[in-house]
C-alpha cells in the first residue's frame, strides 16, 4: 500500500514501515477513508505471528466487511456530535489546561521541528490525527529536523495518552472498522514504545 510519505534517501525498510503505519493511522484519525484507501487496506496482509501483524489483518478484513458510505457515517458517529470521542491530548490528561486547545509545550516544538500546519488542516495540534502525521513525518525525514527527533517526541507528545485514546475507541467502535482501527493504534503505540526504549 502507498501512503504519502516520501521517504528520506537513506530511510531503510523498517523506518519506512513506522512511517507508513502511523501515516495510515493519521489519515484515518483526520477523515474517512476514500475509495481508494478502502481497497488498499481490503489487501492489506497481516502475519498472525506478530502483533502487527495481526492488528493489519483484522483491519483488512473490517475493510472487506464495510463501504465508502457505511465507513463515513461510522466517522461521523464517532467524532463529532454531542456524544463524540474527541482524540485530543486534553481529553485524556488529567493535567490538560481546562480551557482546551494544545499545550504551550506542543506548539513550542512542533514549532522548533519546523512542522507547522498544512492547508486545509482543521483540527488542532494536539489531534492525536495530526500527532501521527507528525510522527511519520519525523520518522521519514521530511521536516527540517532530524529523524532522530522522532523518538522524543513520541515520548513526550503521544506516549502519555494516545494509547488510551486508541484503546477508548477500540471499546467505543460499533462496527468492526473503527474497532480495528483502535486495535492497530494500540498495537503500534506497544511497538513504538519497546522501539524507543532499544534505541
Amino acid at each position: 500500500m502507498t501512503l504519502p510519505v516520501p521517504p528520506a534517501p537513506e530511510l531503510d525498510l523498517l523506518e519506512l514501515e513506522r512511517a507508513r503505519l502511523f501515516a495510515l493511522l493519521g489519515r484515518l484519525l483526520a477523515a474517512p477513508p476514500d475509495g481508494a484507501l478502502l481497497a488498499n487496506l481490503r489487501a492489506l496482509q497481516g502475519r498472525p505471528d506478530t502483533l502487527l501483524g495481526r492488528a493489519y489483518a483484522a483491519l483488512s478484513t473490517a475493510a472487506r466487511a464495510t463501504d465508502l458510505p457505511g465507513v463515513e457515517a461510522e466517522f461521523h458517529a464517532l467524532f463529532t456530535g454531542a456524544a463524540a470521542l474527541h482524540p485530543v491530548s486534553s481529553a485524556f490528561l488529567p493535567e490538560a489546561p481546562s480551557a482546551g486547545g494544545p499545550p504551550a509545550a506542543l506548539l513550542a516544538e512542533l514549532e522548533r521541528l519546523g512542522v507547522g500546519r498544512a492547508p486545509g488542516v482543521t483540527e488542532p495540534e494536539d489531534h492525536l490525527g495530526v500527532l501521527c502525521e507528525t510522527l511519520a513525518g519525523l520518522i521519514a525525514g521530511v521536516f527540517p529536523a532530524p529523524p532522530e527527533e522522532a523518538g522524543p517526541f513520541f515520548t513526550r507528545h503521544m506516549q502519555p495518552w494516545a494509547g488510551r485514546c486508541f484503546a477508548a475507541l477500540e471499546a467505543v467502535a460499533e462496527t468492526p472498522f473503527y474497532r480495528a482501527v483502535g486495535a492497530l493504534g494500540t498495537a503500534a503505540m506497544e511497538v513504538e514504545a519497546q522501539a524507543v526504549l532499544a534505541a
